[in-house]
């Protein structure tokens, strides 16, 4: 009976250190991302303006911040100016997307019980591409600004996809899988009609619509700080929306009947996450086009290192997702020629590759 009860004892304490280690994992990686946030923004500000050091560029950061101000035409006061128009501006949309479309591919792995989902499965870059391809080349805009034109058209043709899919899922009862179909169904449409497009265009407006298509952050130097809030404000709405629905998320992942065993209204919860997802995929691609892997891959890192459960792998992955893209811009900024887009496939491939091997060797099942 004493051994029993010490074997019930010893065994209990192992559950606790196990769980006590995973949330110290949880806890390092989002630290860890944190503080590489902070150091990746001071690299950028010293980039943007070399003849201050990086604690400098922290002093000059916290100054503006607390409103104290230089003497006019001073070198702080060039190195305040060079910063907060140039450095922050990038650093905070880099931060914003990178969050977002983390967001949105842990919404989607989950919701669709599918490895390979994410921010654009339902064919939302093909949409967005199409409307600013559609401005770029054809001059084909909803408003009559420049910049502004490529934005709106972006937004409005990555709507296009979704709205077609979460209308169509309203009026029929569809698997995961075949909203994936559809979504590719929908890609390849749009795609041949920008390859249309494309074809027919002169050489300069070519240049300028595939640069959009890898991802840039060329807007970003267009608008500066306008379309900041619009980036960080619908991140940061959609991502709390997103963990208030974490419970339910990870009842999804279950599979469709074992949510409705649940209680869960599989229909009308999937148009509620896709419209959440399509809205946030949409305002983050609209501003700095189509970077991909970064909703593919983050979640994948988070699960791998701290497992499944979406009420810490929403926040740390847009975490992580914050980090890998402020550092891609980082390189993309010093290189100077390379998009952000190219950067990212660079880095986000390789570890791609290397999550598959790791989990297939290790057994963990970070790729389902």
């Amino acid at each position: 009976m004493g051994s029993d009860g010490e074997l019930a004892d010893a065994g209990g304490q192992r559950l606790i250190d196990a769980y006590r280690m995973q949330m110290l994992r949880k806890a390092a990686l989002l630290i860890a991302c944190i503080a590489g946030i902070v150091l990746v923004v001071g690299l950028l500000s010293v980039h943007s303006y070399s003849s201050i050091s990086l604690r400098e560029s922290y002093e000059v950061i916290w100054n503006h911040i607390a409103g104290n101000e230089y003497p006019r035409r001073s070198d702080m006061w060039w190195a305040d100016t060079y910063i907060w128009n140039r450095a922050m501006p990038h650093a905070l949309a880099a931060i914003a997307a990178g969050a977002g479309l983390a967001c949105c591919g842990s919404l989607m792995q989950s919701l669709m019980g599918n490895p390979l989902a994410d921010p654009y499965s339902t064919g939302i870059s093909s949409g967005a591409a199409l409307g600013a391809i559609a401005a770029i080349v054809m001059g084909v805009s909803v408003t009559t600004l420049a910049g502004g034109g490529t934005v709106v058209n972006a937004f409005l043709g990555a709507m296009v996809p979704a709205i077609i899919i979460i209308a169509i899922s309203e009026r029929i009862s569809m698997t995961p899988a075949t909203l994936i179909l559809i979504g590719t169904a929908l890609s390849m449409f749009f795609g041949s009609l920008i390859a249309i497009i494309m074809v027919s265009t002169n050489p300069e407006s070519l240049q300028e619509a595939y640069l959009w298509q890898v991802g840039n952050m060329n807007n970003i130097d267009d608008f500066g700080w306008d379309c900041i809030p619009v980036m960080l404000g619908v991140t940061a709405a959609g991502s709390v929306v997103a963990m208030l629905l974490a419970g339910k998320l990870n009842v999804m992942s279950l599979g469709d009947k074992s949510a409705q065993s649940l209680g869960i209204d599989v229909k009308r919860f999937r148009t509620l996450a896709l419209t959440l997802m399509a809205l946030m995929t949409a305002a983050i691609v609209a501003f700095v086009g189509i970077l991909g892997f970064v909703g593919l891959v983050c979640p994948h890192i988070v699960r791998l290192l701290t497992g499944s459960d979406n009420k810490f792998v929403i926040p740390i992955s847009m975490a992580v997702g914050a980090f890998i893209l402020l550092i891609t811009d980082y390189v993309s900024v010093v290189v100077g020629s390379l998009p952000i887009g190219v950067v990212i496939s660079c880095i986000g491939a390789p570890i791609f590759f290397l999550l598959i091997v790791f989990s297939r060797n290790s057994g963990k099942g970070a790729l389902y």
